[in-house]
C-alpha cells in the first residue's frame, strides 16, 4: 500500500500513568510526550486528587494547558487548533515541519477568557498536504506577554493532495455512558491508546460525545459482584441544565490521560446525538422528567450548543449562539470526502412514524438540500455520509414513538423514512458513486447490507452501512430491523443482555483503509485487544455495490 509511513507498535504507559503519547520510536511522538503530556501531568489518573488539582481550580502563576491539545476538520491545506487555558491567556500557535520548530509559522490566536470557558481555536491555513505537521500551543499572560506557560505540543498529518498515499482512518461513538465513566483500575478509557498506536489520519466521532443526562456515581456493583469504581466530578453527578454543567461534561472525558494523548496526536471530525443535551431530544420537547427544573429541551440545548462548539474543534461553526451548524463536508482529499450529518437539530418530534407525508423527517428539508448538492458536486472516490443514527435499525423512544429512521413497519416509506428514500432515489439516479455510510449509537457493531431487491422501496443503488461503538460506556443487545430499504445483516457483535460495563466486554471501534494505488475501500470492525471482528472490501467507482 502507498500509503504514508505509519508506526503501529509501541508500548504502551502504564494504566492511569503520564505516559508518552506515542511510543519511543518516532520523533514526531517524542515532541508529543515532552509537551502535551508533560504539561498536563498534574491530571494523570487515578485518584481523587485529580478534581482537587483541576485547573479551572487554579489561579496563580502562569497560564497552563493542562486539558491538552486538539486538531480538527484537517484537510490537505487547512486545520484547527484547540486548547483550554486555566484562566484569561493569549493563545498562540507554532507549526513546523520537524520537532525542533526550525522555520516555524507563528498564529496568533485568540484572548481565552469565560466566556468561551477559557477554550479557544486557532485556523490554520497554506499548509503542505500529505505531510506530517508538528505544532504547538503557548498560552500567555494578557497583561505581561512575558509571562507564559509551559508549550504543549501536538503532531497531525494533513490530506494528500493526490491518491497515491491513501487515507486510514476510525470511527465510533458513545463516550462516558450509561453510569461507566474513567475506571482508574482499569486504566481508564485505555482503547484510546490501542487507537493511537493504530496512527490513523482522523478519528470520526460519531456522535455521544458525552451523556450530559447520565450521572457517574462512584462506584457501580457489577453481576458478578465486582465493583467498576468512577472517577467522580460535581458536574457529573447530576444531569446537565446549566452551561457550566454542560461545560464540565466535556472536560470530563479530557481528565483521561489516555484521551489526551490521543487528542494530541490523532485529528477528529466530531458530530453530536442526543445525550450532549438529554436522551432522544428533539427540538420542541417539553421535559416530564423530575430530575430536571429546566423543562425547555430547546433551552437545554441552546446551552449544550454553545459548549460543545467551545470544546471541539470544529469548521462549520456557522453563526454564534444556537445557529451553529454541526453539518459540514470535510474534504480529506481526492480520495475521500466526509459528509457530516446532524440528525438532532432539525428532526420533527419523535412519533409512531407512519405519516405518509414528512418533508422535515429527521434532517430538515433545508439540510436534505444541502447534503444532495454536496454529494452532486464531490468529485472524490469514497463520499462517507457519517450519520449519527443507523437507517434500517429499529430505535425506539418508549412505547409508541421511534428515535431513528426506521420504525419496525417493513412495507413501504413512511414517515422519516421519506426523507431517507428521496436522498437514496437521488444518489441512484444521479449516478454517484462510492456512497458508504458510517454510524454509532446502538451500543453493538455490525454490518448490514441494503439491496432493492429484498426492499419495500425499490428505487435505490445497493449501500453498505457499518456500525460501531461504544467507545467508552455500556454494550447493548442487537437492534431489530426494518425491512423498507431491504438490510441484510451480514455481522454483528452484540451482548445478551443490557448495559454490559467495560470490565465485562472490550470497547468498540471501526476501521476505513482506502489504498492509494487500487482505490480500494476496507471496512474492519474492531475490538479492544486487538481483534478485527469483520472485514468488508468495497470497489470504487460504482454507484451500488
Amino acid at each position: 500500500m502507498a500509503n504514508s509511513p505509519r508506526n503501529t507498535t509501541s508500548a504502551s504507559p502504564a494504566a492511569g500513568a503520564p505516559g508518552p503519547a506515542g511510543g519511543a520510536d518516532t520523533p514526531a511522538r517524542r515532541s508529543v510526550l515532552r509537551g502535551s503530556l508533560a504539561a498536563s501531568a498534574a491530571l494523570a489518573l487515578p485518584g481523587a486528587a485529580l478534581v482537587a488539582a483541576a485547573p479551572a481550580q487554579a489561579r496563580s502563576g502562569r497560564p497552563r494547558a493542562a486539558w491538552g491539545v486538539q486538531t480538527g476538520d484537517i484537510t490537505t491545506s487547512t486545520g484547527l487548533v484547540w486548547v483550554r487555558s486555566d484562566r484569561p491567556a493569549r493563545m498562540t500557535v507554532e507549526t513546523s515541519a520537524t520537532e525542533s520548530f526550525r522555520r516555524a509559522r507563528t498564529w496568533h490566536g485568540p484572548l481565552l477568557g469565560p466566556g468561551s470557558d477559557f477554550t479557544g481555536t486557532v485556523p490554520l491555513g497554506g499548509l503542505p498536504a500529505g505531510e506530517q505537521v508538528h505544532y504547538r500551543v503557548t498560552l500567555a499572560d494578557p497583561h505581561d506577554p512575558r509571562r507564559t506557560g509551559e508549550p504543549v505540543y501536538g503532531t497531525f498529518r494533513t490530506a494528500p493532495a493526490t491518491r497515491r498515499q491513501g487515507v486510514r482512518f476510525l470511527w465510533s461513538g458513545d463516550i462516558a455512558g450509561q453510569g461507566w465513566g474513567i475506571n482508574p483500575d482499569i486504566g481508564g478509557f485505555r482503547v484510546y491508546d490501542e487507537m493511537r498506536r493504530l496512527n490513523p489520519d482522523f478519528f470520526l466521532c460519531s456522535g455521544d460525545t458525552i451523556y450530559a443526562d447520565g450521572v457517574i456515581e462512584p462506584s457501580v456493583t457489577l453481576p458478578d459482584g465486582r465493583v467498576y469504581r468512577n472517577l467522580v466530578t460535581q458536574e457529573k453527578s447530576k444531569v446537565a441544565e446549566t452551561l457550566d454543567e454542560y461545560r464540565g461534561n466535556f472536560r470530563y472525558n479530557l481528565l483521561d490521560t489516555n484521551v489526551r494523548a490521543f487528542n494530541a496526536q490523532v485529528p477528529s471530525i466530531v458530530q453530536w446525538d442526543d445525550h450532549e443535551v438529554r436522551n432522544n431530544w428533539y427540538p420542541g420537547q417539553i421535559l416530564d422528567d423530575a430530575r430536571y427544573t429546566e423543562k425547555s429541551v430547546d433551552v437545554l440545548a441552546a446551552r449544550s450548543t454553545q459548549a460543545f462548539h467551545e470544546y471541539f474543534p470544529i469548521s462549520a461553526t456557522g453563526a454564534r449562539g444556537a445557529d451553529r451548524r454541526v453539518h459540514r463536508v470535510v474534504r480529506h482529499g481526492p480520495l475521500l470526502d466526509v459528509f457530516v450529518l446532524d440528525m438532532r437539530t432539525y428532526r420533527n418530534a419523535n412519533s409512531p412514524g407512519r405519516q405518509s407525508d414528512d418533508t422535515t423527517g429527521i434532517l430538515g428539508a433545508e439540510q436534505l438540500h444541502w447534503l444532495k448538492r454536496e454529494l452532486a458536486r464531490s468529485r472524490a472516490v469514497w463520499k462517507v455520509i457519517a450519520a449519527d443514527m443507523p437507517i434500517g435499525l429499529v430505535v425506539p423512544d418508549g412505547t409508541a414513538g421511534f428515535e431513528a429512521i426506521a420504525q419496525g413497519d417493513p412495507g413501504a416509506p413512511l414517515g422519516r423514512e421519506l426523507q431517507i428514500a428521496e436522498l437514496l432515489r437521488y444518489i441512484k439516479h444521479r449516478r454517484i458513486t462510492g456512497t458508504v455510510w458510517l454510524t454509532a449509537d446502538v451500543h453493538h457493531t455490525s454490518a448490514q447490507h441494503y439491496e432493492p431487491e429484498r426492499a419495500a422501496f425499490k428505487d435505490f443503488a445497493p449501500f453498505w452501512e457499518f456500525v460501531s461503538g461504544p467507545l467508552a460506556a455500556g454494550q447493548f443487545q442487537a437492534s431489530a430491523l426494518d425491512a423498507t430499504f431491504g438490510p441484510d445483516r451480514v455481522y454483528v457483535k452484540a451482548p445478551e443482555r443490557a448495559n454490559v460495563s467495560p470490565m465485562e466486554a472490550p470497547q468498540l471501534f471501526g476501521e476505513v483503509d482506502i489504498d492509494g494505488g487500487s482505490g480500494e475501500l476496507t471496512v474492519r470492525l474492531r475490538a479492544e485487544g486487538g481483534a478485527v471482528l469483520f472485514t468488508k472490501v468495497l470497489q470504487p467507482g460504482r454507484v451500488g455495490q
